[in-house]
């Protein structure tokens, strides 16, 4: 239920702080007086566009806050979702706009977004104002209110989630399959380019060294000749050779090393020096010996460079490491080919069984739609009388439609205020009769459905008389299992209920604003004689209200 409501810095609204009670609760005042205002503010909670307009004169920004409380357990879940505390099932939910047009959302004072707190507010408050009787002509309202009353709440849900799975497996089957032409298309091309790349038979780094291989055979001869002329100058000169001359070096300085220390350091090093060159004239030779002059080797290297310098350029490459990649791209689409023909058949097996799920829950809402509609039918047509439509007909048709979410069902609410020529209810009911049918339709819900709290904006348009006293005490019965806000403008719904609040306009530093205020008891009937003498209150207009609020 909707404890209490704080709105500040909204349109006429400078500060408002209210507590709502249990039961029914009577909102009146002028027309003009802001009785709009206030559902707007509290739309606003329930997800609705904001702008910088709705700010109040002079302010810096707007807020709008609800205290609700009873919220059903099965919430938490949804609470847990979206990251916001659980509070044992009551609930803080703000709306702050500032002066740019943005607005944030809070629920128990964690940020939430718009959808959010619109998902969450069906299931905090429902308001019915005028405008919404066109929801009569809407086969999708019509054909919730019938669930409703056939106990599918549980089965709907499912449907629809059993829908939306066979529209993504279908969705993918044919992205799927458009996939497979594409390749089936490009088959032969991808499997002659993969022959032609693996029988290439790639190696990474192949290029480089083949590119050094080439230099090395081109220029074999001067090669040759440079490496010998090197290893010529270690051969023994005039009989003595580079090795004979060190060694003796070093036997000379060794042999003074025990008069100069300085010179055994020195001999130490002219014997690496020995080694070192003797290592160098042995790999001279080695490399003598690995050096080919073959021009037929040459012409093996350059058609292998040829060869990949081709395919680098077909493939738009510049490394055989990249061409490699491709060779990779092209064996996987051939193997995503066989994969993807798997994937399809699987996809048809899901669809195949996922189709006997939807088949078989469209099919029990259909049987529960048609053994209801009779009942609910009959359920409207006792309301209707009772509220003085004494020789109207209700009937609630279902017939086939194409399989959607909600199965394939179509259902048409049928109506005749004389009890002939059944025509769809949006086009031959007048607007009291709309009025009386939408409150019916309400007041059933509220029997077999866990409702929010309902706010009635003027539901009792078009009546009056005793059927408006019918009316209200259709709306008081209500108001006996759960909470209900009806904004009326007759005496006779306004003299029911638990309490009265009265919506004004006043005048605050020459600015107009709107004020809610509640009643007390002598306030209440001077409120009801206004609504039924007009400006003047008389005493026979105060005493007539004394006997309305008697009667309730």
């Amino acid at each position: 239920m909707l404890c209490s409501l704080h709105i500040k810095n909204y349109i006429l609204i400078d500060s408002l702080e209210v507590e709502f009670p249990e039961g029914l609760v009577i909102i009146t005042g002028q027309t003009g007086a802001g009785k709009s205002i206030l559902l707007g503010a509290l739309s606003l909670l329930g997800g609705a566009k904001a702008d910088a307009s709705m700010i109040g004169h002079g302010a810096d920004n707007c807020v709008v806050e609800a205290e609700f409380s009873g919220l059903d357990d099965s919430l938490q879940a949804f609470f847990d979702e979206n990251g916001v505390e659980w509070d044992g099932g009551n609930a803080v939910v703000r709306r702050v706009i500032a002066a740019s047009g943005r607005s944030r959302s809070f629920v128990n004072d964690c940020p939430v977004s718009v959808g959010m707190l619109s998902e969450l507010s069906a299931h905090l408050f429902d308001i019915h104002s005028q405008h919404k009787s066109l929801l009569l002509s809407d086969r999708g309202f019509q054909l919730g209110v019938l669930d409703h009353f056939a106990g599918n709440a549980a089965r709907v849900p499912e449907c629809r989630e059993s829908w939306r799975r066979l529209g993504a497996l279908r969705s993918e089957l044919d992205d799927t399959v458009a996939l497979m032409q594409r390749l089936q298309a490009d088959r032969d091309y991808n499997a002659a380019q993969w022959e032609q790349l693996d029988a290439a038979g790639l190696r990474d780094g192949e290029l480089e060294e083949l590119e050094d291989e080439q230099k090395q055979l081109v220029h074999a001869g001067q090669i040759k000749e440079g490496l010998h002329a090197a290893s010529a100058l270690f051969e023994p000169q005039d009989g003595v050779s580079v090795e004979y001359s060190l060694k003796e070096a070093r036997r000379h300085l060794e042999h003074v090393a025990g008069y100069l220390p300085a010179a055994s350091e020195l001999a130490g090093r002219i014997d690496s020096a020995r080694i070192e060159l003797s290592d160098i004239f042995s790999e001279i030779d080695d490399l003598d010996g690995k050096v080919v002059d073959s021009s037929a080797r040459l012409e093996q290297v350059e058609d292998r460079m040829s060869e990949l310098y081709s395919l680098l350029k077909k493939h738009s490459c510049t490394t055989v490491a990249e061409l490699i990649e491709v060779r990779e791209k092209y064996n996987q689409a051939l193997f995503d080919s066989s994969a993807i023909e798997e994937r399809i058949e699987d996809l048809k097996s899901e669809i195949a069984k996922e189709q006997a799920v939807y088949d078989r829950l469209s099919s029990e809402l259909s049987k529960a739609r048609s053994a209801a509609a009779p009942a609910f039918g009959s359920r409207i047509c006792s309301d209707l009388h009772f509220l003085e439509l004494d020789r109207a007909v209700f009937e609630v048709r279902t017939s086939p439609a194409p399989a959607g979410p909600s199965g394939v069902d179509s259902v048409s609410f049928l109506f005749s205020s004389t009890g002939e020529g059944l025509q769809d209810v949006s086009k031959c009911a007048s607007g009291g009769e709309i009025s009386r049918i939408m409150l019916c339709l309400k007041a059933m819900m509220a029997r077999f459905v866990g409702m929010p709290t309902l706010i009635f904006d003027e539901i009792d348009t078009g009546v009056s008389g005793s059927v408006a006293d019918k009316m209200g005490q259709m709306i008081c019965s209500m108001g006996k299992d759960m909470q209900i806000f009806s904004i009326t403008h007759l005496p006779q719904v306004a003299a029911k209920g638990n309490a009265h609040y009265v919506v004004s306009k006043s005048v605050k530093d020459g600015r107009t604003v709107s004020v809610i205020t509640e009643l007390s008891s002598e306030q209440r009937v001077n409120e009801i004689a206004r609504l039924l003498s007009g400006s003047t209150v008389t005493e026979a207009a105060l005493a007539n209200a004394r006997e309305l609020l008697k009667g309730c």
